[in-house]
């Protein structure tokens, strides 16, 4: 990028912060700005484009300053309904591509949005920053531990290249309140982090039988690096995150944001221990693959964590439906998506016998904004500014939340307790747990080196 467009891009991201501050504003109010020419626009793709991968890109078009100009994905009803709202909301339609690493070619595009199923961010992104463009990449960053690591090695290999990782909590201004109270101190000794999600909308996945992929659907290439097999309609689009071949299920797809906030309030990166139990007991007969019900202990060096998911459930802890609880001596304080309450302990005084509160109670503070456009925002900014410094949610970040949870689903997968030996960065003595650290391409896809 050079430095004239880049002081361009600098003013123009000063001009929009007022409006993408709001998403109350329709995409529609910024179609075609005219004031701003495409040689003087952020030039952006999106790679998989039918859920998060579009909500991303909605976000990021509320920026004048920022253009679509390229989509792909294996759907073609899915890149015409796509392209039809990239042109209403920019006057122009974007270029369409069934095979992203044609996209990745195009010397237009600047950025590129990962919205593919799990399976495939690994390959997606390595091949995104060797084309030379910054990384906007959902959560989790990958299905493997091993993905993991090659995601932070290839990021290493490209420091000039921005990348953000869809944890957008990391954006939210409560949550940063919140991780302040943490690290106070006033909470006290903080022996247990809870982390859940309770999920009451997840009905049963009814079992189909496999079938013929609908007409415009390039089935070889979405199952790409995974293991081959029939179509059938439960495991695609949505449903994918609830098979193992693509995904893991609650722990990953809720675990990464609430697992991420509680860690980097604790300064924790890996865990010593982790057990895990569960199993499909809710919907013992469903077509689903993953566990609806799980708990998972991990040991860190002071505390513990538990996790917990449950589907067909509203009622989790303290009456939220998730949420992360930091439970202290003197009071546990609780933070999810609508805000953040301290709940004081208390203790009975000898003398009088009247039960007392150990520390202030603190109401709930409520969430302001929408903090998906500031984690969008944010990833603009830090590509015009070229300060990778300033981003909320970088590829580390990513990782220590994904491998945690994968690490969870091993200890379930495995049946045991699982040790984690950080130096070496493998399980000890646990020749099966670590075979599930590996990933495993199908094919004719090759693992990124």
């Amino acid at each position: 990028m050079s430095n004239s467009r880049r002081k361009f891009l600098k003013q123009a991201a000063l001009g929009s912060t007022a409006l993408s501050l709001s998403s109350v504003i329709p995409l529609e109010a910024l179609n075609n700005p005219t004031w701003i020419s495409p040689n003087e626009q952020l030039n952006y793709g999106v790679i998989g484009c039918n859920g998060m991968g579009w909500s991303n890109m909605r976000s990021h078009l509320l920026m004048p300053h920022v253009n679509c100009v390229a989509l792909a994905d294996v759907d073609q009803s899915v890149l015409d309904r796509r392209a039809a709202d990239v042109e209403k909301a920019r006057g122009k339609k974007p270029k369409l591509y069934k095979d992203y690493r044609k996209l990745l070619a195009n010397k237009d595009v600047d950025a590129v949005v990962i919205g593919s199923p799990d399976h495939w961010h690994c390959r997606m992104f390595v091949d995104a920053l060797e084309a030379g463009k910054h990384v906007y990449v959902e959560k989790p960053i990958a299905n493997t531990i091993q993905e993991c690591r090659l995601m932070l090695a290839a990021a290493k290999k490209h420091p000039k290249l921005m990348v953000q990782v869809g944890q957008w909590q990391r954006s939210g201004g409560h949550y940063e309140k919140a991780i302040e109270w943490v690290r106070s101190g006033k909470l006290g000794n903080i022996r247990l982090v809870k982390v859940w999600a309770y999920q009451g909308w997840m009905k049963p996945v009814d079992v189909q039988p496999d079938g013929s992929a609908p007409e415009g659907v390039d089935y070889d290439m979405w199952l790409g690096p995974a293991p081959k097999r029939a179509f059938n309609p439960n495991r695609f689009h949505f449903n994918f995150r609830w098979f193992w071949d693509y995904a893991g299920g609650l722990m990953t797809d809720w675990g990464v944001h609430e697992i991420d906030i509680a860690l980097y309030a604790m300064n924790a990166t890996a865990p010593k221990s982790v057990i895990a139990s569960g199993g499909k007991l809710a919907y013992p007969d469903d077509a689903s693959e993953t566990p609806d019900t799980l708990q998972a202990v991990f040991e860190y060096e002071n505390f513990s964590m538990l996790w917990e998911h449950a589907t067909g459930i509203d009622n989790g802890n303290y009456g939220r439906t998730e949420g992360i609880a930091f439970i202290g001596n003197n009071g546990t304080l609780v933070v999810n998506r609508q805000g953040w309450e301290l709940i004081p302990e208390t203790s009975r005084d000898d003398q009088s016998g009247i039960n007392k509160y150990d520390m202030e109670a603190v109401p709930k503070q409520n969430r302001r904004g929408n903090y998906l456009d500031n984690h969008t925002r944010n990833f603009a900014n830090a590509i015009i500014n070229n300060d990778p410094a300033s981003l909320k949610c970088g590829i580390e970040t990513g990782s220590i939340a994904a491998i945690n949870a994968q690490m969870g689903n091993i200890a379930y997968k495995t049946g045991r307790k699982v040790y984690w030996d950080a130096k070496r960065g493998e399980f000890k003595k646990d020749p099966a747990a670590n075979k599930l650290i590996l990933a495993n391409y199908h094919n004719g896809w090759k693992v990124p080196v």
